[in-house]
C-alpha cells in the first residue's frame, strides 16, 4: 500500500473527517474520542507517560508536553513494531516514583485485569497533584479478544479511581444521545461482513455504514441527549496528596 494511502488510513482511523463517514465503522465514536480529547490536551503537561500507547496517535494534540513516552505491554509483536519507547511486564512500569507530570491512558483500562494493580503503579510514577487522562469504554462489544476483561459505568470508574488515590476534575460522556444506537448498528454491520479484503470491505463500508452515520449525525442534533447510555467515559483527575487520602 503506498505510503500516501497509508496516512490517509491512519488519519481517518482516529480522526475521521467526511472521508472517514465512508471508510471507517467507527466514524462516529473515534470522532466524539478526539474531540474530547483535543479538549482536555491542554491541561497535560511536562513529562508524559502515554500509557498502551499504540501507534500515539494523540501525540500531536499534547502542545503542553515537553517530552512524550509511549508504554506497552511487552510482547515479540509490540516490540516488533517499534512505536514504544519502554515495555510493561504485566506488574511494573520500568519507571521511578513521581517520574511523570502527566499519565494518558485511551482505551487500555478495559484490558487490565487486575484494575487495582495497575493504577496503583500510575500513582506511583505521576507526581504529587500531576493529571491523568482517562477514556474507556461504557457500552461497546467484545474486542482485542481474549484481553477484554470490564466495562465501566462513570459510577464504577469513579469509584476504582478514588480508592487509587486520584481526585476527579472533570467527567464527560461521549455519544450521549441517539447516535449511540446507530454506532452500535454499524459495529454489527462491520463485524458480520464475511469479506477480509480491505478494498471490498471499504465499498461496503459506504453503502450500508455511511448512511447510518449520517443518519446518526443529523438525528442526534435534532433528538433529546440521554447522559445514561453513552459510549465512553472521559475522565480528567489528579493525584492527591498523601493528606488528603
Amino acid at each position: 500500500m503506498p505510503k500516501i494511502i497509508s496516512k490517509i488510513i491512519q488519519k481517518q482511523q482516529f480522526n475521521p473527517d467526511f472521508l472517514g463517514v465512508f471508510i471507517n465503522p467507527f466514524c462516529l465514536v473515534r470522532r466524539a474520542l478526539w474531540k474530547n480529547i483535543s479538549l482536555l490536551a491542554p491541561k497535560l503537561e511536562g513529562k508524559l507517560l502515554d500509557l498502551g500507547c499504540g501507534s500515539k496517535p494523540y501525540k500531536k494534540l499534547f502542545t503542553n508536553v515537553a517530552d512524550y513516552i509511549g508504554l506497552e505491554y511487552d510482547s515479540p509483536r509490540n516490540r516488533s513494531i517499534g512505536i514504544a519507547d519502554a515495555f510493561y511486564d504485566g506488574k511494573h512500569f520500568p519507571f521511578p516514583d513521581n517520574h511523570f507530570d502527566s499519565i494518558l491512558m485511551t482505551q487500555v483500562l478495559e484490558h487490565v485485569f487486575n484494575p487495582d494493580q495497575f493504577l496503583k503503579e500510575v500513582n506511583r510514577v505521576l507526581k504529587p497533584t500531576g493529571a491523568i487522562l482517562i477514556t474507556v469504554p461504557f457500552v461497546w462489544d467484545e474486542h482485542e479478544q481474549p484481553h477484554d476483561y470490564a466495562r465501566y459505568s462513570s459510577f464504577g470508574l469513579t469509584h476504582l479511581l478514588e480508592n487509587s488515590g486520584f481526585g476527579i476534575i472533570e467527567k464527560h460522556k461521549t455519544l450521549s444521545d441517539v447516535r449511540v444506537i446507530f454506532q452500535l448498528i454499524n459495529c454489527y454491520i462491520h463485524k458480520i461482513i464475511p469479506f477480509k479484503n480491505y478494498k471490498v470491505r471499504v465499498v461496503l463500508y459506504a453503502i450500508f455504514i455511511s448512511p447510518l452515520t449520517i443518519l446518526g449525525i443529523i438525528l442526534g442534533n435534532i433528538l433529546p441527549k440521554n447522559t445514561d447510555l453513552y459510549i465512553d467515559n472521559i475522565i480528567l483527575a489528579r493525584k492527591k496528596y498523601e493528606q488528603e487520602i
